[in-house]
């Protein structure tokens, strides 16, 4: 079992003071070796330090330029039905979008099984060029050849993403446990911002120099940004074994009642969670919201979710990720209902948005902590993916669901489509709920 070493000052320190440990086992009667040098690292989390937080860099820069673009599908939705793809249904056009968040979600079992075994040396420089490549092939897309986009940034983006978000998230875990929560929160909080600098960046480009060199800038700076991912984004714990099908999706954690009601909660949740994300600004037209606001509410979206993703993150260090995660839930589902439902004016609109983002982030970050806080850490990632099989699949079906709904662009439509997104996040948040209760009924109880 092959251990990679640290080359600078304090991994030779490391290295002498572990020797010097094996030598004290050794007279004690205790493993000594790679056995236990694998052990110790099992154990020993650094949970900071310049190494730590640069994986942590590297992943944030990663989620910010692949995640920030799929959270700026928005953009695209509008622009695809006013202008490049006129002919097709809204329902259509989001189906797009929601098979970048399918394959991102869906090949998690496989991928998070081949980072169990491979680490990253494979999977993040090929993610990152079929990114890069998506989206200059994005950016060639003609008017009204709808099965174009399909093929650039429903599937081939949506596998580049797919090989770039799972091993930048599950490699947090090799750095961090007891920060763990707070450090994903970080890194996913990269895919808000990025949310927020390209819906800005592609809004301000297109009408100055077209659609296709827009989408070849934000390219450029996905590229950057995966470059400096690469260079920085390393694993600790030492890698397992051989890939084997059976380990593929980890079937085995679904005998755990918690695990598996975090699933159905994961599924519930994400099926209505983008929805938003997809309908906010379309609604804001709708509702005559001048074009100087309507366009900026996906980055006022995003910008809260930065918050959303840091801040319960630290909290849920302290009091746990269901803790912060279930209440979080709650709310955002009864934003939906109580806020966006009678809103009809710019403010409530603008209000609801922020509040939105502010509240639903709190399920990209918390839920990986949770499942990383009931898992083995050598199955951490097949039990990631496991998970997030099944968010794909709600992810797939969810925003075409809501875009069906909208047919016709009235109030009627859009009230079926703003129920029908707030009735399932508060169902998520009750399934979570439970998992919560098979822990403790205390109160202050930690998880």
């Amino acid at each position: 079992m092959k251990v990679s070493t640290d080359s600078t000052l304090e991994g030779s320190i490391r290295t002498a003071v572990a020797d010097v440990g094996d030598a004290e086992k050794g007279k004690a009667g205790l493993p000594t070796g790679p056995v236990a040098n694998d052990q110790a690292l099992v154990t020993d989390y650094p949970d900071g330090g310049l190494r730590a937080w640069s994986v942590v860099l590297g992943s944030y820069l990663a989620f910010f330029s692949t995640f920030g673009l799929i959270n700026s599908y928005g953009v695209f939705q509008d622009y695809y039905e006013t202008t490049l793809l006129r002919d097709s249904s809204p329902s259509v056009i989001s189906l797009i979008g929601a098979l970048q968040l399918f394959l991102l979600y869906g090949l998690g079992p496989v991928l998070g099984r081949v980072f169990d075994v491979h680490g990253l040396r494979v999977l993040m420089p090929l993610g990152s060029v079929i990114t890069v490549f998506a989206m200059m092939m994005v950016s060639l897309g003609q008017e009204n050849q709808t099965y174009q986009f399909f093929l650039s940034q429903g599937i081939l983006f949506g596998i580049g993403v797919a090989l770039v978000f799972t091993p930048g998230l599950a490699v947090i875990g090799h750095w961090f446990r007891r920060k763990r929560a707070f450090a994903i929160g970080i890194v996913a909080s990269g895919s808000s911002l990025g949310g927020v600098i390209y819906p800005i960046m592609l809004q301000e480009l297109i009408p100055r120099v077209g659609f296709g060199w827009a989408v070849r800038i934000a390219a450029f700076l996905t590229m950057l940004c995966l470059i400096v991912a690469c260079l920085t984004l390393r694993t600790r714990l030492p890698l397992r074994g051989r890939i084997h099908l059976s380990d593929v999706v980890d079937l085995e954690g679904f005998r755990d009642p918690k695990y598996t009601l975090c699933g159905i909660g994961a599924f519930l949740i994400f099926y209505a969670l983008f929805t938003p994300y997809f309908y906010v600004e379309i609604y804001a037209d709708f509702r005559g919201t001048p074009g100087s606001i309507s366009r900026y509410l996906l980055a006022i979206l995003n910008a809260a979710g930065i918050f959303a993703r840091v801040i319960p993150g630290k909290l849920a260090d302290s009091v746990g990720p269901l803790n912060i995660l279930v209440p979080c839930t709650f709310v955002s589902g009864i934003l939906c209902l109580c806020l966006w439902l009678p809103a009809k004016g710019e403010v409530p609109i603008i209000v609801f948005t922020a509040l939105y983002g502010l509240f639903s982030g709190a399920a990209v970050s918390l839920i990986p902590a949770y499942i990383a806080s009931i898992s083995p850490a050598e199955k951490y990632g097949a039990r990631f993916g496991s998970i997030y099989m099944l968010v794909a699949v709600s992810t797939l079906v969810g925003t075409p669901t809501a875009g069906a709904f909208v047919t016709t662009v009235d109030q009627a439509h859009f009230a079926r489509l703003i129920i029908f997104t707030g009735v399932l996040t508060i169902a998520g948040g009750a399934v979570l709920g439970g998992s919560r209760v098979l822990h403790s009924r205390k109160v202050m109880f930690k998880i």
